[in-house]
């Protein structure tokens, strides 16, 4: 069997799949789009979807690193489901396209995860 075509089962999903997928809010709207997924090369879990939001036409993105364990993925949207709002994910940690993040900086990791209000992928 050629991999191509076998890029999602019903529990599984290739990383190329995920990206491009639409982040949506409990009451419907679209918030953004996942941009990439950051993976633990050691557990093998995924550890943030990153999500675009904002700016027009691809300029001004924002980018928000989200816990994956905040997504959940709703069949009937095609798309990714998040208990948060706009206003939320406005003060939300974020970089912009030419920022530079240190993601071994667990006290960084950290701070994305509370403000979330869930605990680290790496506990």
């Amino acid at each position: 069997m050629m991999y191509d075509s076998v890029k999602e089962t019903s529990r599984l999903i290739s990383a190329d799949k995920v990206e491009g997928t639409n982040v949506y809010n409990g009451t419907g709207d679209k918030l953004g789009s996942i941009d990439n997924v950051m993976i633990d090369k050691q557990t093998g879990k995924v550890a943030y979807a990153m999500m675009s939001f904002g700016g027009f036409l691809g300029l001004g993105e924002k980018y928000h690193p989200l816990p994956w364990s905040l997504l959940k993925y709703d069949t009937g949207k095609g798309g990714y489901l998040v208990n948060l709002d706009k206003r939320t994910l406005e003060g939300a940690p974020m970089y912009g396209e030419n920022d530079t993040i240190n993601w071994e900086d667990q006290a960084w990791g950290k701070k994305v995860h509370d403000y979330y209000g869930v605990p680290p992928y790496w506990y």
